[in-house]
């Protein structure tokens, strides 16, 4: 089975990344990548859903097993390439939607913070920014793009006690824009996707650019 799954529903691409947890490694990452350029390189309208292939996880974020294994002679240049990942998907020229279907932990729910909305599972999966309890410092670009999306409050919240926030919360705090059923979760980002993906993506990007200046700054030159 392939890391990533590549599908069009319409003018939506929906993109499901298939590794259990989704973890980010290097091959994950590069198979995100394609997956991104093979949307960048289509024509017409178009819209991004993002959602984990299994119902428990969207992401767990970094792999610190793969990080002190096999890719432990990569070191900072992988932070890098998280960082890039995350700058390109802030500012995607596409509308996104993140559907959350289950956990989005630490680098997990930066990505989901990275799309344009947020659609998350009411009954069951936490978000968790867990740096703090895991004992890992967050890279600038990381708490610009947190900073960008959060209010002060939850900021501080979810940084500092690495709380575990489940979806009708995430809604109340407005970290994701809609919390609601399982089986609703694809459907409802399909939706909010599809009703976008005739913008321009030459405005488009370029307004998202605009707005997040100083994140992007720090994502993409790290």
């Amino acid at each position: 089975m392939a890391r990533i799954d590549l599908r069009r529903d319409g003018n939506v691409f929906i993109l499901t990344m298939q590794e259990g947890e989704n973890l980010f490694n290097r091959p994950f990452l590069d198979a995100f990548a394609r997956a991104l350029d093979e949307i960048e390189h289509s024509t017409g309208a178009a819209a991004l859903v993002t959602i984990g292939g299994q119902e428990k996880f969207f992401s767990n974020g970094l792999d610190l097993a793969w990080l002190s294994g096999d890719g432990q002679h990569e070191g900072g240049a992988f932070i890098r390439s998280v960082l890039r990942l995350l700058g390109r998907v802030l500012a995607f020229p596409i509308p996104t939607v993140a559907a959350l279907n289950g956990h989005a932990f630490a680098a997990g729910a930066m990505l989901a913070l990275a799309h344009d909305f947020r659609v998350m599972r009411a009954d069951r999966g936490f978000f968790c920014l867990n740096e703090v309890d895991i004992k890992l410092p967050l890279a600038p670009g990381m708490t610009k793009l947190l900073q960008t999306r959060l209010s002060p409050t939850t900021l501080r919240d979810v940084i500092l006690t690495g709380a575990r926030i489940g979806g009708k919360e995430a809604r109340e705090r407005g970290i994701v824009d809609d919390a609601v059923p399982a089986a609703e979760v694809l459907p409802r980002a399909i939706a909010r996707a599809a009703a976008l993906a005739d913008k321009d993506r030459s405005i488009y990007g370029t307004l998202k650019r605009g707005m997040y200046a100083d994140a992007l700054q720090l994502l993409e030159n790290p």
